[in-house]
């Protein structure tokens, strides 16, 4: 193979790199998402049918029409129809977010001993990247101790910490800012990796900068099946009550909840402010809020 054809194979189309990332059966999430018009489209269906050329022409139209693409970066259940934890098929993909740092950034994982060559780095925005690996044989509770723990070490986004988070997909606009900016996957490596290659401490609980989202595991099987919202809910109070300034915690629920909300502001300054009332004895209701109390559901 040529220089030149060895650079192309590197750099995927859309619907490569959903077929390198997934099998074609394999049920994953697209989310379909338009700031402007507070519009939220989540699509549920096989990797096969997402890298058509036919789903790949409406998500070209949506992306032209003002919308940013993302994709889930592990399989759903055969019977999933919403993206939560309980959802997860399994566990392939393990990622980082880094929209600080710029290209020192990330020539600090490329050169660290401690994780392992990526798969992929995207180039989401000027300066800003997203990092896969493949792995496999990880239980959900290790993989998110190792996003943690990636997102400690290099200073990535601990929003983008949780096993249903979605990544953008290449190909497509970045529409979050001013001027359209394409992003584009560099494939690095065809390994898959096991928790072992990833020589990073992993904390069982909050680290102490209290990095957002680790719930602690539920206590009941009436507990088990907090929706994503319960889980904000939650998160907010534990921290309001050690003391977090609320800007704050809205700014990390806000920034966690991106890519499904609308407005994410608003929805974490409405959860936040609910909990505040909980905290000082405004609201009488023992158990968290329900989905329509807090906000919209995730689309």
């Amino acid at each position: 193979m040529s220089p030149a054809e060895n650079a192309s194979a590197s750099v995927p189309s859309a619907s490569e790199y959903i077929l390198d990332n997934f099998e074609a059966t394999d049920r994953i999430a697209m989310l379909v998402l338009n700031r402007e018009f507070g519009e939220t489209i989540q699509r549920i269906t096989s990797a096969q049918k997402a890298s058509s050329p036919e789903f790949q022409a409406w998500l070209r139209y949506k992306n032209a029409n003002g919308s940013d693409i993302y994709i889930g970066m592990n399989p759903l259940r055969q019977d999933a129809s919403t993206r939560t934890k309980e959802d997860i098929e399994s566990i392939r993909h393990v990622y980082l977010d880094l929209d600080h740092g710029g290209p020192e950034a990330l020539k600090s994982v490329e050169s660290s001993s401690a994780v392992p060559k990526p798969n992929y780095i995207l180039t989401s925005s000027p300066g800003k990247f997203q990092i896969a690996w493949k792995v496999e044989g990880m239980t959900l509770d290790e993989a998110e101790g190792l996003l943690h723990a990636m997102a400690r070490e290099f200073g990535g986004d601990p929003a983008a910490t949780d096993a249903t988070r979605v990544l953008r997909l290449p190909g497509f606009a970045n529409k979050k800012y001013g001027a359209d900016f394409y992003v584009e996957a560099r494939r690095e490596s065809t390994d898959t990796y096991h928790l072992r290659d990833f020589k990073l401490r992993i904390d069982s609980q909050d680290s102490p900068g209290h990095t957002y989202y680790r719930c602690p595991k539920p206590q009941s099987s009436t507990r088990a099946n907090l929706s994503q919202s319960e889980y904000d809910w939650a998160f907010a109070k534990r921290a309001l009550a050690r003391g977090e300034e609320p800007e704050e915690v809205i700014r990390q629920i806000a920034q966690h909840r991106a890519s499904d909300k609308s407005d994410p502001e608003d929805y974490a300054r409405r959860t936040v402010t609910k909990a505040q009332a909980e905290l000082t004895g405004k609201r009488q209701e023992s158990e968290p809020p329900g989905e329509h109390e807090i906000g919209e559901r995730n689309a």
